[in-house]
């Protein structure tokens, strides 16, 4: 019994030696942050409406499990789950395609997209599991497809690939999630190598593209949430019904001056999507300019981080996969902070680990376990499943 233990024991003491320890730390401080300030709103009576005690409970919740995932899947050469894309990829399209069951989907407040999956016993966002499920089948296509990547066969291919996704749940009125998979693919293609021709002709085909979705594809509250950017302060006032939620982060983070009102009381600002979509606002507005600060250096240096590990893969699909979860969390904060700032329109993106949210806190624990699995894994010199050496 005694070796049986030692053994157990001294294969999880192996593990833990090859895991990134510094981005793993990185994401648990993130997300320990996310559950204090999730408790301060409840505890301060922001908006007791929608923010209850199952609002951090649930945070707490999704971030164990999540650290749980992250570990699990690090342990695993990221190669063999790369090769059961048919598995994962599918179960995640099946979810996002479950939504157009009007029994079992469920609006997003203030919106009309359909972003929520009723299993009756929980509540999921499946397009967060997809762009994970996408990542990884993206990452071996770009593996599999190689140096011949800038062929216009390939390069079709690829583009058909990516529009998967983007199709599902742009039927489902989502917006935000669809722009940030066409960020995830536009970076892995340019990191993988892609020729400028193809970067080129892109540009050209942009401003046609934005036509295309102005005229339509948008909604009448797309381009109200889009044009009222753009106003001049009166106008705003006038659009106040449209303009509410970013006028009152921009109060909010206001208030907050140079160090914040406290976690512990002061005469807060509370919004319908403070504990999502827009706390960056609670941020500044509690802990102030050097919060905020803090905040977004901590996410710079995980970002960092990500792209360290990318360097040091040792093969294209290592690259391609940390390529995936560094656009994953760089555009997710800058949009956001956009967002909380008027710089972006209000398009349903949340800080990654510190808004609330089971299904994306879950989602992106398990982008970084495949990132230490990459990392974890960056030293073998056998191959498993190829034969082919990068």
């Amino acid at each position: 019994m005694k070796d049986s233990f030692g053994v157990v024991f001294g294969f999880l003491g192996a593990k833990f030696k090859q895991l990134d320890k510094l981005l793993l730390l990185l994401c648990v401080i993130a997300s320990v942050f996310s559950v204090v300030l999730l408790y301060t709103m409840y505890n301060n009576g922001i908006n007791p409406t929608v923010i209850t005690p199952r609002t951090w409970q649930m945070q707490l919740g999704a971030t164990i499990v999540g650290i749980v995932c992250a570990l699990v899947i690090a342990a695993i050469d990221y190669k063999v789950i790369a090769k059961l894309w048919f598995v994962y990829a599918p179960i995640a399209l099946i979810l996002s395609l479950l939504l157009f069951v009007p029994a079992l989907s469920l609006s997003t407040p203030g919106s009309e997209a359909i972003t929520w999956l009723n299993l009756g016993f929980m509540q999921i966002q499946p397009s967060e599991f997809l762009t994970v499920a996408f990542i990884m089948s993206f990452a071996m296509h770009l593996y599999k497809v190689g140096d011949k990547l800038n062929q216009i066969v390939h390069m079709a291919l690829l583009c058909l690939h990516v529009m998967v996704p983007i199709f599902v749940m742009a039927l489902q009125g989502n917006t935000g999630t669809p722009m940030i998979v066409l960020l995830i693919f536009v970076l892995m293609l340019f990191m993988a190598g892609v020729s400028w021709k193809y970067m080129a002709a892109a540009a050209a085909i942009l401003p046609f593209a934005g036509y295309a979705f102005w005229n339509f594809y948008a909604r009448e509250y797309h381009r109200l949430r889009i044009l009222v950017i753009f106003c001049e302060e009166t106008q705003q006032q006038e659009m106040r019904g449209l303009f509410f939620q970013q006028s009152r982060s921009l109060m909010a983070m206001s208030s907050g001056g140079l160090t914040g009102q406290g976690l512990s009381g002061g005469d807060y600002i509370s919004f319908f999507a403070m504990h999502n979509d827009f706390i960056f606002s609670y941020i500044g507005m509690t802990l102030g300019l050097v919060g905020c600060i803090l905040v977004l250096l901590l996410l710079l240096v995980l970002c960092i981080r990500l792209l360290l590990i990318m360097n040091a893969a040792k093969d294209r699909l290592g690259r391609a996969i940390c390529a995936g979860a560094f656009a994953t969390f760089f555009f997710h904060t800058v949009i956001n902070v956009g967002m909380a700032t008027v710089v972006s329109p209000v398009v349903g993106i949340q800080l990654p680990f510190i808004s609330a949210g089971g299904s994306a806190t879950l989602s992106q624990y398990i982008a970084i376990g495949l990132v230490l699995s990459v990392w974890a894994h960056r030293k073998k010199e056998y191959n498993m499943f190829y034969s082919e050496k990068d």
